[in-house]
């Protein structure tokens, strides 16, 4: 924790009630994004960045403001959390290209069929597996962990732009409100399973786990169902753009 005692030596307005009291509450956030992350995520890496913007909220929070210093922290805090995560991606280059290449495939055969693009549709077209294709989908998911109230809370964020990673260029010249109107009509328009996943991960923010017992099947078939739907709303987003 040295680099938090560092940090905190340089803020002017830095109380160190105000931090031990409210401490509780880093702790508290971690644990709920942790939930939703990677196992190679460490609790003690998000802790030690949500102090970090705990301690920044204490030398900025003005009370005057109308918010109460739990809110104002608890953004700060996520906020914090939220740039570490962004700043380590876990995800090589290499798994991007593949998730491109998989959105456009879905492209190419729901533009050709009128309708939504089967697995092995997908498989067949990007000439590998079945296996292949889920194993793709499963290293995808990995790197699009974040609800949509988290990146929304703090930086104004929806899943439109954290999809826009995969595909550049989607969100040019979109205005916000036309953005979310053609997101939700997207996501209304998923494969019955998909549009569940979803549902159950942003609205009721169950993890992945969870999802698993929900539906009755293993975790990691939640992931890869997870991670077609992030692609199939990519591919369908870019096409309503074109």
């Amino acid at each position: 924790m040295n680099g938090i005692a560092a940090y905190a030596q340089q803020q002017p307005n830095y109380t160190n009630d105000m931090v031990e009291r409210h401490a509780p509450l880093v702790k508290r956030i971690a644990c709920h994004l942790i939930n939703r992350l990677p196992a190679c995520v460490q609790l003690e890496d998000m802790i030690q960045a949500g102090m970090i913007g705990l301690l920044e909220a204490s030398g900025k929070y003005d009370e005057t403001q109308g918010a109460s210093f739990e809110t104002y922290a608890g953004i700060r805090i996520r906020g914090s959390m939220l740039d570490e995560i962004r700043k380590n991606d876990w995800a090589p280059r290499s798994v991007h290209r593949k998730a491109r290449e998989v959105a456009e495939a879905v492209r190419e055969i729901e533009n050709q069929h009128g309708r939504d693009a089967r697995d092995i549709e997908i498989a067949e077209t990007l000439d590998m597996s079945l296996g292949e294709y889920y194993k793709i989908l499963q290293d995808n998911s990995y790197h699009k962990v974040l609800s949509v109230d988290d990146t929304s809370a703090i930086t104004g964020e929806t899943m439109l732009d954290s999809m826009s990673d995969n595909a550049p260029g989607i969100l040019d010249g979109m205005h916000k409100d036309d953005m979310q109107r053609l997101l939700s009509n997207a996501i209304a328009g998923l494969p019955e399973r998909e549009r569940l996943v979803m549902a159950l991960y942003y609205d009721e923010e169950l993890n992945l786990r969870e999802i698993g017992a929900v539906m009755g099947v293993s975790e990691s078939r939640v992931s890869q169902i997870h991670s077609q739907a992030i692609i199939r709303l990519q591919s369908r987003m870019a096409d309503r753009e074109d």
